[in-house]
């Protein structure tokens, strides 16, 4: 099962490293294998998220996760996406733009850097109405019940996700008038626009991947036997429902690797600005994050231990605090890594308590324990 899932990340692994030795020596080969880790780290918290929209999935869309979306991850965020960046911030065509990272590359890695301001807003403000969304949910696993039940209580207002976003991307352009942690100049208006567009594109394929995802669940619920009717006689119409759920729900996960990406690329400027290096170190731990995600889907494992999405969805709540915080303010890249990994980390041993209290209710009375909330 292990070797099964993990396989071609474990093969990527060698061929990295050993293309890394070949091209750059001993010390390229290092390079890429801190990247591997320090995309790892940093991700680790979109593995279980991904796990709890892929599961939602049949094999067929996860095998196109895997490889479809893995050329996406790989060579559309850690290679093509910050020439592209590049392209659009210096007005470049995107073949200057490939000849400066190649020739040029502190130049490339100050424009890459000149535009943070406008990845963090756009990333910032998409993680977090994944976050509050969450969090104002009415939900039968509460893991910070102190927490959860008022803020389940306030989601009964619809816009109050959106309201606190665009509040928080107001606090967040006003303080970036002046940045002197990017390059200063005022950047406000860049920061507003991005945030802006990070909120619009959550809204539009959160939206439509939900509006088919319902839409398909209230099929299957009202009338499931009709369902496999039509699908006995050949009408190919509840196949076009759910590929058009999936379709969305699988644009929905490539958005929200994109989001986690911006502070993966960002932060491996710190170590080298060669795009190539970056690209293959980065592109290795992408892979990893992506064996895991069907690693918890095929084990079911977010059924076992459930608070890790609510782990994993405080991680995305802090990543992008952190993202809009440093629009402003740098912030160590070990700090973004480690909010994540010591949340999911708690939430897991949350859960680990909760099954052994369970289980001990449950065998000290002889019956199945019954599904309870959290904490």
């Amino acid at each position: 099962m292990l070797l099964k899932t993990f396989g071609w990340s474990f093969a990527a692994t060698a061929a990295g490293l050993a293309l890394a030795g070949v091209l750059w020596g001993w010390q390229g080969l290092a390079i890429v294998g801190i990247l591997s880790i320090l995309e790892i780290s940093l991700s680790f918290d979109n593995a279980v998220i991904n796990a709890g929209i892929l599961r939602k999935m049949n094999a067929f869309w996860q095998k196109i996760f895997l490889t479809l979306g893995i050329l996406i991850a790989v060579f559309g965020m850690r290679l093509v996406f910050p020439v592209v960046i590049v392209a659009i911030t210096a007005k470049l065509g995107p073949i200057e733009a490939v000849n400066l990272a190649i020739n040029d590359k502190a130049q490339y890695q100050e424009l890459v850097t000149s535009a943070h301001p406008a990845i963090a807003a756009f990333g910032g403000i998409f993680l977090l109405m994944i976050f509050l969304d969450f969090i104002f949910e009415e939900r039968d696993y509460k893991w910070l019940s102190w927490i959860e039940k008022p803020m389940a209580k306030m989601g009964k207002l619809d816009t109050l996700s959106i309201i606190i976003a665009l509040v928080a991307l107001l606090v967040s352009a006003m303080t970036v008038a002046t940045s002197v942690a990017h390059g200063g100049g005022d950047k406000s208006a860049t920061v507003l626009l991005s945030g802006v567009a990070g909120l619009i594109t959550y809204l539009v394929v959160a939206g439509v991947s939900g509006y088919f995802e319902g839409k398909l669940e209230d099929e299957d619920e009202a009338a499931e036997e009709a369902a496999e009717a039509r699908a006995a006689k050949g009408n190919g119409s509840a196949v076009g429902l759910a590929g058009k759920a999936a379709f969305f729900m699988f644009l929905y996960l490539e958005v929200i690797d994109a989001s986690f990406s911006f502070d993966g690329v960002i932060s491996a400027f710190a170590i080298t600005n060669d795009i190539f290096m970056m690209a293959l170190g980065l592109g290795i731990g992408a892979m990893y994050i992506r064996s895991l995600t069907v690693f918890l889907v095929r084990k079911g494992t977010l059924d076992d231990y459930v608070y890790l999405e609510h782990g994993a969805h405080y991680a995305i709540g802090a990543l992008a605090v952190i993202l809009l915080i440093t629009i402003k303010y740098e912030i160590p890249e070990v700090v973004t890594g480690l909010v994540g990994v010591v949340l999911i980390a708690l939430s897991f041993a949350s859960s680990v308590v909760r099954n052994r209290r369970e289980g001990s209710s449950g065998d000290a009375s002889g019956e199945k324990p019954e599904v309870t909330s959290g904490v």
